[in-house]
């Protein structure tokens, strides 16, 4: 018989060994730390059939020894049996926001903020954007963190008269040290935020939405940044205001509060008026505007049109008023231009063959623009207009008072893009709208937060990309969600520890980015 191997519980294992009388024995043996000891000897003979039955009856105790084993427990296991029936749900909470957000938080400056619930406002913000009422659950629920909603609310009452100043002071020192003091170039845009209410008051207007929310009551949010989308400060007008009219008096104050200089502000065509560009450089600041170039004189239109224009062409247009009109060509924005332009055309055709437009509709507002009245009540499209619009394809124009060259015109104008992904970001990672709030000092702390909120969110990003790591900001933010630490108190020494538990490899990822740079 072949020798024959039974690994059960605790490495035993049967074996068949020849002895000197020439019999064979069955023996059960175990192996422990490298060492083999024979546990038990089964019984020995000199023919096969009997050698067979002691194989069987041997299998039969090594499975009798297995169940005795199993019954047992250490001393150790006990203890670790001890531990793991103290623990209740109170014992394990999620710290992924503390850990990664409110390491940012500090590094930044933040901390400097002496009230707490501030900071717990910012980091929920971070993690759950939520209401402040499911904020207050959130932080009970899952940090352990226990809030009054009432006194949340007495805290907001106050906090943006007590706090806006140092938030972007912190936030401005911040910037100056990642852009190593180069704040020579500033980019200012607005947005509107919405909110769920229908009435008015001082602030909460009915304006031009640009979310198309026209029905809605609603704020206007200033925002200054510098290269790279780096926040510097923000200003909240009231709704009905024209976008215009808050450029110099937002600059104006940034300077006074930051010592800002005179650096060359960038903004976008709708920020655009003549009486803008003209005090701009009554006060000596230098700009570069988008343009609108339809808008320009009979004289330069023609010049533009007149242009062979080619990918990458550039000209540079010396106007009246001793500014600088540069435009671009490019082939890509060409074929987007008309793409859009037919959608648009697709999308009025469809509602003239619907009956939906009348009169009412005919305005400059979008692709209306194409519409005309035939007679006193047939509303077509103007198909020659939308011809002529496609000599415009592919054109973009900017407008400087600088003596910087066309390219690097462009090539700061450019960076806009920064401010517009930090709307982006404030209105769809950290919901900063719709706003619930009513009453004014609540409106300007929920975007105060908002706007604390952003700048850790913008420096998150910062190390995740200098850290060549493939992680979204929006998905480290939920990896943080499932970060847990578990609190136990030890049987015989009674002290109470605390641990992180194992993060999978994304969550150690991020852990790791942020302990570094942190």
């Amino acid at each position: 018989m072949k020798l024959g191997v039974a690994w059960l519980f605790l490495g035993m294992f049967l074996r068949k060994i020849k002895n000197r009388s020439g019999s064979s024995s069955v023996q059960i043996i175990s192996k422990a730390s490298g060492r083999y000891k024979v546990l038990k000897t089964i019984g020995s003979s000199s023919t096969e059939q009997e050698l067979q039955k002691l194989w069987f009856l041997g299998k039969q105790e090594i499975e009798k020894l297995s169940a005795q084993s199993a019954l047992f427990v250490s001393e150790k296991d006990t203890l670790v049996e001890q531990v793991m029936n103290s623990l209740g749900n109170a014992s394990i909470r999620t710290v992924g926001p503390e850990l990664i957000f409110g390491k940012i938080y500090d590094h930044i400056g933040f901390q400097v903020i002496e009230q707490e619930m501030f900071r717990h406002l910012v980091i929920s913000r971070l993690a759950f954007p939520l209401s402040k009422l499911k904020t207050v659950d959130y932080l009970y629920r899952y940090q352990g963190v226990q809030l009054d909603i009432d006194a949340v609310y007495r805290f907001l009452d106050k906090l943006n008269s007590s706090l806006k100043a140092q938030v972007e002071q912190v936030a401005f020192t911040h910037t100056k040290k990642i852009l190593e003091n180069n704040l020579s170039v500033v980019f200012y845009d607005m947005t509107t935020l919405y909110f769920e209410a229908s009435d008015e008051d001082d602030l909460r207007k009915t304006g031009f939405s640009k979310d198309g929310k026209h029905q809605h009551p609603q704020i206007y949010l200033g925002l200054l940044v510098g290269l790279g989308g780096y926040a510097i400060g923000y200003e909240i007008f009231e709704g009905s205001i024209y976008e215009g009219h808050t450029l110099i008096p937002f600059l104006e104050k940034a300077a006074a509060k930051f010592n800002l200089g005179k650096p060359i502000v960038i903004a976008d065509a709708g920020l655009l008026s003549m009486g803008n560009l003209a005090e701009l450089t009554q006060r000596n600041y230098q700009y570069i505007i988008g343009a609108r170039l339809k808008s320009e004189s009979k004289t330069i239109k023609q010049k533009i049109l007149s242009t062979s224009w080619e990918e990458g062409h550039v000209v540079n247009i010396k106007k009246d008023d001793g500014t600088k009109l540069v435009v671009a060509f490019s082939n890509n924005r060409a074929a987007k231009d008309q793409h859009n332009r037919q959608r648009g055309l697709q999308r009025l055709e469809k509602q003239i063959k619907a009956g939906r437009l009348t009169k009412s509709n005919i305005n400059n507002k979008g692709y209306n623009k194409y519409l005309k009245m035939q007679g006193k009540i047939t509303i077509e499209i103007d198909y020659e207009k939308f011809k002529a619009d496609k000599l415009w394809d592919g054109l973009k124009g900017y407008i400087t008072n600088t003596q910087l060259g066309a390219k690097q015109v462009i090539e700061n104008y450019k960076n806009l893009w920064h401010i517009e992904n930090a709307f982006r970001m404030s209105k769809t990672d950290l919901r900063i709208r719709p706003i619930y709030h009513r009453l004014r000092h609540r409106i300007e702390a929920h975007v105060c937060i908002s706007f604390t909120a952003y700048c850790i969110y913008k420096e998150l990003e910062r190390v995740l990309y200098k850290e060549k790591s493939t992680l979204s900001i929006k998905k480290a933010a939920e990896l943080t969600h499932n970060m847990y630490e578990i609190t136990f108190t030890l049987p015989e020494s009674k002290h109470t520890q605390s641990k992180l538990l194992k993060m999978d490899d994304l969550q150690t990822e991020l852990y790791q980015i942020v302990q570094k740079n942190f």
